[in-house]
């Protein structure tokens, strides 16, 4: 007798264990997946004609992530826009790679994140020379960056290239991913989850 309640009084001890330990790993779990998706983590974009903004606005939402607009101190027209025009905005400044659009002033700081999504449309295979604005006026050294962008068709040609001289050596860049379609919230995240 004294045999069969030591018996059970093990399973019950071990029993209990597994259960705790299976407990912990899930809550470990959710706290990693959880700090990957919200913790430290921003989504900047610049858009001209709200293409990329629709996008940033949902993978912002989709994992729970702040969200900072790169603005124009001079907002782009119709007509800055216009690629087949030589003599537009849009075209000058992409002809000069030291060109940098102002940005309107603000009081932001990307001091308190670690990973950034920073999108835009491809202009002439590259980022618009705005975003470049952007990475230089912030201190980005040991910050993963993860790009994404969207086109009417060019791809990301030498684009982490050419982002990379206006940041530190330290920092890294990613590039990611083309949305040509208007993805949904779900794929956003998914896709996120791949990349961090």
């Amino acid at each position: 007798m004294k045999n069969l309640l030591l018996i059970v009084l093990g399973l019950v001890i071990i029993t209990s264990g597994v259960v705790f330990a299976l407990n912990n790993k899930n809550d470990k779990t959710k706290i990693t997946e959880g700090a990957n998706m919200n913790n430290k983590v921003l989504v900047a974009y610049f858009s001209a004609t709200g293409t990329t903004k629709q996008v940033a606005q949902n993978l912002s939402s989709a994992i729970n992530a702040d969200i900072y607009e790169i603005k124009p101190k001079v907002p782009y027209t119709k007509e800055d826009l216009n690629w087949m025009d030589k003599n537009s905005r849009s075209t000058v400044e992409m002809k000069d790679y030291s060109s940098r659009p102002e940005m309107v002033e603000d009081n932001f700081s990307t001091d308190n994140y670690d990973t950034i999504f920073l999108g835009f449309p491809i202009w002439w295979y590259i980022a618009p020379t705005i975003v470049n604005t952007f990475l230089e006026r912030y201190d980005l050294a040991n910050k993963k960056i993860i790009l994404f962008a969207t086109s009417g068709g060019s791809g990301f040609g030498k684009t982490v290239e050419n982002l990379k001289k206006s940041v530190s050596s330290s920092t890294e860049i990613i590039q990611g991913e083309l949305f040509n379609n208007n993805p949904s919230k779900d794929e956003l995240k998914k896709w996120a989850q791949s990349v961090l």
